[in-house]
């Protein structure tokens, strides 16, 4: 971690993107900046593990995390992405148990670092604050009972499909209509659970149709109401 940089304010977070610390008051949001530290994180890093724990909760400033839980024979299940504004690492804090999934960043990352025991301050003195972090945690228990749900009713090519555009919703598009978050085909199959060689030839089969388009990693939808009937979302 590198942390030679001029440190981010959390107001001016919070004027450019609406985080989690939205409810705090401007005295709060002073503590929070006042006692957090920021560190720049590169590509590859894994800032921790399945059973480690976690001494606080992590704010993402700048670039892209694979938050990602392991299998028995050593495959990885993502579980999502966390990028500018998101917060992670708060339920095992809270609940003061290991974490129970992994944190690899993806994209060079500006990350800011609140310790549990400023945690728990700022929970006891806004209960705003912690209504919005429960509402958070509860968004997310949402999004595990929908992937449960596609899991085992929708086939590769419907959860596929529906990632592409979740991803396009998620991340935006570029200049040139490309998502800006660039995968690895593995990565993919590791979002929708299946082998890399049948995300291989379904991304062909779409950009066969003229559903996609491919170049390298980067992919461009060129027809979203299709992707969106192929992937069954009402």
């Amino acid at each position: 971690m590198n942390k030679f940089f001029e440190e981010p304010i959390c107001k001016q977070c919070n004027l450019e993107i609406k985080t989690i610390f939205k409810k705090l008051s401007p005295e709060q949001i002073e503590y929070a900046t006042n006692n957090k530290n920021c560190s720049i994180v590169k590509k590859g890093t894994v800032l921790y593990q399945e059973g480690n724990r976690i001494s606080g909760i992590y704010c993402i400033n700048k670039g892209v995390l694979k938050i990602y839980k392991t299998g028995t024979e050593g495959k990885e299940q993502i579980i999502k992405f966390a990028k500018k504004g998101d917060v992670i690492g708060y339920r095992s804090v809270i609940i003061s148990e290991p974490a129970c999934t992994s944190v690899k960043v993806i994209e060079d990352a500006v990350l800011c670092f609140i310790s549990s025991q400023e945690l728990y301050h700022l929970l006891r003195e806004n209960s705003e604050f912690g209504i919005e972090m429960l509402q958070i945690a509860c968004k997310e228990l949402g999004e595990a009972n929908d992937y449960i749900t596609d899991i085992a009713q929708k086939s590769v090519k419907e959860r596929l499909a529906e990632i592409l555009l979740h991803l396009k919703d998620e991340f935006g598009v570029n200049n040139e209509e490309v998502i800006n978050l660039n995968l690895t085909r593995e990565e993919l199959a590791n979002i929708i659970g299946t082998a890399t060689e049948s995300v291989i030839r379904l991304l062909s089969e779409f950009k066969s149709d003229g559903i996609i388009e491919l170049q390298g990693r980067k992919i461009k939808i060129l027809d979203a109401s299709k992707l969106k009937k192929i992937s069954n979302i009402f």
